[in-house]
């Protein structure tokens, strides 16, 4: 069953983090993404709205990865969601040819400090770490023949590179729930 995004308050300050890279092992800190345009995005491996974006996301990874931070991080839960392990993300981050660090929540204690609800649920930071975005990467749904283009989140990102704050009007993504521990719901 489809979720939404929870909205977050626009103006919300950026929740720190620190989070393995499935790929490096290294551990990449909120604080990398200070000072610069920043792009949070929840997702995981399994989920076919994830899989929907999965070209577009790693293109516009490609376009700004050198004029914003740019971080996905997945938050399931591996035991019930096998493909959603760090081994499996990192597989994916090659087939994606994700060139952004994808991070794995392991307490999902960063999915809460967001509030996320879903995958994908995209949140964008101001180069003070103000939330100024949050909610669909562009209206493609898996089954509603639109193209996958990330079209809101270029306009939001453009809009911040141009020194402008990006639309009011924001749309919540909508995308599979979180697989969360028992006990975290």
């Amino acid at each position: 069953m489809a979720a939404s995004s929870s909205m977050l308050s626009l103006g919300t300050t950026m929740p720190a983090f620190t989070l393995p890279d499935t790929v490096s092992g290294r551990a990449v800190s909120s604080q990398t993404l200070a000072g610069k345009p920043s792009v949070v995005i929840f997702i995981c491996n399994h989920c076919p709205y994830v899989k929907h974006i999965r070209s577009a996301l790693a293109q516009f990874g490609r376009d700004y990865g050198d004029r914003v931070g740019v971080v996905a991080i997945s938050a399931n839960d591996p035991v019930t969601y096998p493909d959603d392990s760090p081994q499996a993300m990192a597989r994916e981050v090659a087939d994606a040819g994700y060139p952004f660090p994808y991070l794995f929540d392991e307490t999902q204690a960063v999915a809460k400090a967001f509030h996320a609800v879903c995958t994908p649920d995209l949140f964008i930071f101001d180069a003070a770490g103000k939330l100024a975005y949050r909610g669909q990467f562009d209206d493609s749904r898996p089954k509603n023949g639109l193209a996958a283009t990330g079209r809101d989140a270029r306009a939001a990102v453009d809009a911040l590179l141009a020194g402008t704050s990006p639309s009011a009007t924001q749309v919540p993504s909508i995308g599979c729930s979180i697989k969360w521990r028992p006990g975290n719901e």
